[in-house]
C-alpha cells in the first residue's frame, strides 16, 4: 500500500500522533479522514492540511451509531478507506485504591475501557468491512488497520490501572484479528508508543520532562508525532508486516 492515492481514516486525528499521520498522508499524497470529538480542533486541522485533502467527522467513538456515520462520510468523500488508524485515547491516572482509602472509580475505570478498546474494535470492524470492498492492491491487500497501544500495556505504572488493561486489550487484538482479515487481504499492526511529546504531557513542568526524558536509552528525547507516522508509512509500504506490535519508545522501561 502507498500513501499516494491512500484515505486513512484516523481517530484522534485531531491532535497529537492522529494528527501527525495525518500530515504524513496529506504531505504524501493522500486523503485523511479526522474522526475526533466536536471539541477537538478538528476544523483548524482540516484548514492547516486543505480541505481538498482532508475532512473533519466530529464523532464520539464510544456511540456506534456515530462511528457508522463516520465510516460512511468517508466513503461519500473519498469512495474508500485504505488506512485505519485507532489513535483515540484516555489516560486517567488513579490508583487502585490510594493512601486516603478512596477507590478507583468504577464509571472511570469503564469510561477508559470503553473509548480505549471497545471503541477501537468497533471502528476496527467498521472500517474492516469497508476495506473488504475495495479493490486488491499489491499482494491482494485491501487494507491496514493500525491500533495505537502504549508501552504501559507492558509496563503500566501506578495509577495506570485503567490506562493499561484498555491499552493491554489493544495490542492483545491484533494477532486475531489479522487472523479474522487475512482472508479479505486486510493487515493487522500494533504500536506500543513510548513517551511521546503529545497533548497528554501538556502541562508538564521541565523537571517532570526531563525525567521522562531520562527513562529513554537512545536517543534521549520524546518521541514526536512524525516518529509515529513515519512508522505507519513503513506498516503501509511492506505488506509482510502483519499481526505484530512494535514498540516505538527508544528503549525506555517504565519503572
Amino acid at each position: 500500500m502507498q500513501v499516494r492515492n491512500s484515505v486513512a481514516l484516523i481517530t484522534g486525528g485531531a491532535g497529537g500522533l492522529g494528527a501527525g499521520t495525518a500530515r504524513m498522508i496529506t504531505e504524501g499524497g493522500g486523503r485523511a479522514v479526522l474522526v475526533d470529538l466536536p471539541t477537538s480542533p478538528g476544523k483548524e486541522q482540516v484548514a492547516a492540511l486543505g480541505e481538498d485533502k482532508a475532512v473533519f467527522v466530529p464523532t464520539d467513538i464510544t456511540d456506534t451509531e456515530q462511528v457508522a456515520s463516520a465510516v460512511e462520510a468517508a466513503l461519500e468523500r473519498f469512495g474508500r478507506i485504505d488506512l485505519c488508524v485507532n489513535a483515540a485515547g484516555i489516560s486517567p491516572g488513579i490508583r487502585t485504591v490510594d493512601r486516603s482509602g478512596r477507590l478507583f472509580p468504577l464509571d472511570v475505570f469503564r469510561s477508559a475501557v470503553e473509548i480505549n478498546l471497545i471503541g477501537a474494535f468497533d471502528v476496527s470492524r467498521q472500517a474492516a468491512l469497508a476495506m473488504t470492498r475495495n479493490e486488491p492492491g499489491t499482494d491482494g491487500e485491501r487494507g491496514l488497520i493500525v491500533q495505537v497501544s502504549s508501552i504501559a500495556a507492558a509496563e503500566g505504572q501506578a495509577g495506570q490501572t485503567a490506562y493499561t488493561a484498555s491499552k493491554a486489550g489493544l495490542a492483545a487484538m491484533v494477532l486475531p484479528m489479522a487472523r479474522d482479515l487475512a482472508p479479505s487481504g486486510i493487515r493487522v499492526m500494533g504500536v506500543m508508543p513510548g513517551i511521546m511529546d503529545t497533548p497528554m504531557l501538556a502541562g508538564l513542568d521541565d523537571k517532570r520532562r526531563s525525567a521522562l526524558v531520562g527513562l529513554s536509552l537512545f536517543p534521549k528525547r520524546l518521541g514526536t508525532p512524525e516518529d509515529f507516522a513515519v512508522l505507519v508509512r513503513s506498516f503501509m509500504e511492506n505488506t509482510l508486516l502483519n499481526a505484530d506490535v512494535v514498540r516505538l519508545d527508544a528503549a525506555a522501561r517504565l519503572a
